[in-house]
């Protein structure tokens, strides 16, 4: 079985999908066995053909050369641009999380280091209807997984960075590290939002991106040796 990390964001927009398509890419770039996964992704493309395009892991799918059918990498995918939960309720398909925890140990079996992405910040609902209510954190606690956070470098970040990791905290996941995206060296602001998220949390800010960033500035073996097998504290 393979290792696995969830990836997750501040909240929408933070270039989530762009920095994991970037950590996935350093993993196999380095000869590992890398591979990626989404449980939903909402706001999909129409394809020519009428077929939904689920831009994220398509993306990350051809930025790391991954080469996946788009059906193994992601489970469910809508349409409407909004929450999962919102887009599950509309097309009257919910997401059924036995259906995820099988594609996840899919995936988890054929890679030796899976990437899971979620969809926007750690408290977005999944799935809420009279038989369940499921959000982001309770899908990582499930799968078992520590997270890496993924941040802004600007302006509001430290306020943003610190309440997702203490959260992350409370649910008792474990945050491996944070890293900022639109970073710019030497920035008086953004070098100090680095200094005090790491001074208030604890928790190591272990890679900087820059805007247009091809490659991601951190040792492969370190950033594989973030990943761990889900359960293995139950074996």
């Amino acid at each position: 079985m393979g290792k696995g990390i969830f990836v997750t964001g501040t909240g929408t927009d933070v270039g989530k999908t762009y920095v994991t398509g970037l950590i996935v890419k350093k993993l196999r770039d380095s000869g590992k066995n890398a591979g990626y996964y989404k449980a939903a992704i909402s706001g999909a493309e129409i394809g020519k053909n009428g077929e939904l395009l689920p831009r994220d892991a398509l993306y990350v799918n051809e930025t790391a050369n991954i080469g996946e059918t788009v059906e193994n990498l992601v489970t469910y995918v809508y349409p409407e641009a909004v929450s999962p939960h919102l887009a599950a309720n509309i097309n009257h398909t919910q997401i059924d999380f036995d259906k995820v925890d099988e594609d996840f140990q899919w995936a988890l079996a054929k890679y030796d280091y899976l990437t899971m992405e979620g969809s926007g910040g750690i408290i977005c609902p999944l799935r809420w209807d009279d038989k369940q209510h499921v959000i982001i954190d309770d899908l990582v606690k499930r799968l078992d997984l520590g997270a890496i956070v993924v941040a802004d470098a600007g302006l509001g970040t430290i306020n943003s960075a610190v309440l997702t990791i203490e959260h992350l905290a409370f649910r008792h996941i474990p945050v491996k590290g944070v890293i900022l995206n639109n970073f710019h060296p030497g920035d008086l602001m953004e070098e100090d939002n680095l200094k005090m998220i790491e001074k208030i949390t604890g928790v190591p800010v272990i890679a900087t991106v820059k805007k247009g960033d091809t490659e991601l500035d951190i040792d492969a073996d370190f950033l594989a040796g973030l990943y761990c097998t889900p359960f293995e504290d139950e074996k």
